[in-house]
């Protein structure tokens, strides 16, 4: 035994007790009111979502085959960016992410999926404005190029010019290959490279499930369209339900650095002359 062997004249932690201090006790008061006052817990519960205050405030572990991420809990909206006040609708937006999670595109392949979202910083919203499942035909000899030019068009549509693209695997190369696509075509972008080393599923549950189930996640109708609400049906942490590749875009594009947006004054306004006049 490991004990014999390095002579301990006992175990290690024999006969320790294990002392637990949620944040709230049972009746709901708070452990540290002086630190910790119910309106900041209750802010905290309403920023991380249950499943985080549980675990990390309240001392509960949940268990992962229990968790899910339910669509019914997305707010579906149709305003569009008013891009010279930066409001979306009744919004102030901050900032925006437009994130590419690649594959080939071809059949039976992963989803190649590019999500745009916006940023309520102040009230801790996410918007998914925009999301695109690229395909295409398996006889194209060239899918990453078509891949690029159907990318530059997204995000010449919402007049942003910074990308971030997951360069894990077939998306190596194509940092060089979407900024030789936008010169081509006369465009000044930027592409930022990410790798990700962390496993897909939790990148998936610590970026989406706390703004989901908080109530901060917001989504176009348009996406109502896209295979990423089904995604959402069929996913469990544990794995082995199908693709998830547009909800591990939306992860990195929740997770990146947002372009800042600032309002840029009030919208052009047309004056007319009155010419009904005598000299």
């Amino acid at each position: 035994m490991v004990y014999e062997k390095n002579a301990f004249s006992m175990p290690f932690l024999s006969g320790y007790k294990l002392l637990k201090i949620p944040i709230l006790d049972a009746n709901g008061v708070p452990a540290w009111p002086e630190l910790f006052p119910t309106e900041k817990i209750n802010q905290m519960r309403q920023i991380v979502g249950p499943r985080h205050f549980s675990s990390q405030m309240m001392l509960e572990f949940v268990p992962p085959e229990r968790i899910r991420l339910d669509p019914g809990q997305i707010h579906f909206y149709e305003d569009t960016l008013d891009i010279h006040a930066a409001r979306l609708g009744s919004n102030q937006i901050s900032g925006a992410s437009i994130y590419w999670d690649p594959s080939s595109g071809r059949h039976k392949s992963d989803d190649s999926v590019c999500v745009l979202i916006y940023r309520d910083d102040k009230n801790h919203n996410v918007f998914i404005h925009d999301v695109t499942y690229m395909h295409v035909p398996d006889t194209e000899t060239h899918p990453l190029n078509i891949q690029c030019q159907m990318v530059l068009d997204f995000m010449r549509r919402y007049t942003i010019r910074r990308i971030t693209i997951e360069t894990n695997g077939i998306g190596n190369a194509l940092p060089e290959i979407m900024s030789d696509v936008a010169k081509h075509h006369g465009e000044n972008i930027y592409v930022n490279k990410i790798t990700n080393s962390r496993n897909k599923a939790d990148r998936i549950l610590d970026a989406i499930e706390p703004l989901l189930t908080s109530g901060h996640l917001y989504a176009h109708m348009r996406v109502r369209q896209t295979p990423l609400i089904s995604e959402m049906l069929g996913w469990s942490p544990i794995g082995g339900v199908g693709h998830d590749d547009g909800l591990d875009a939306l992860a990195g594009a929740i997770s990146t650095t947002p372009i800042v947006i600032r309002p840029m004054g009030r919208a052009p306004q047309t004056f007319y002359a009155n010419t009904q006049f005598s000299v």
